[in-house]
């Protein structure tokens, strides 16, 4: 079966906890890479009210196989009682790169 390879965004409320969920993926081999990026304004509603805040959006990337992993980890250790976790198909890319990312998230050390 060919691999479902896949992009998940998540926000963060400051860069020491992006930096966290990022090392906690890489080092359960549950991603290949997350780019941290930084900090943006968020602007969104949330309980009737527009609100905006400053974030950190970790793209991360991995396979279908670890979305559950994934989002249990991000869960686990995010502030957010709703953090966003969103997961993008990707269609196509470079087969040696999506081979370095089947590969490092099924390494066995």
């Amino acid at each position: 079966m060919l691999e479902q390879y896949i992009t998940i965004l998540t926000t963060t409320p400051t860069r020491k906890i992006a930096k966290k969920i990022t090392a906690l993926l890489l080092g359960q081999k549950l991603a290949a890479c997350v780019q941290i990026i930084g900090p943006m304004e968020s602007h969104y509603r949330w309980q009737g009210k527009i609100k905006k805040a400053k974030e950190w959006l970790c793209i991360i990337k991995s396979t279908k196989r670890k979305l559950k992993r994934i989002e249990m980890t991000i869960k686990a250790n995010h502030p957010y009682y709703v953090p966003q976790i969103i997961a993008i198909p990707i269609l196509a890319g470079s087969k040696e790169y999506l081979d370095w990312v089947g590969k490092a998230v099924t390494a066995k050390s």
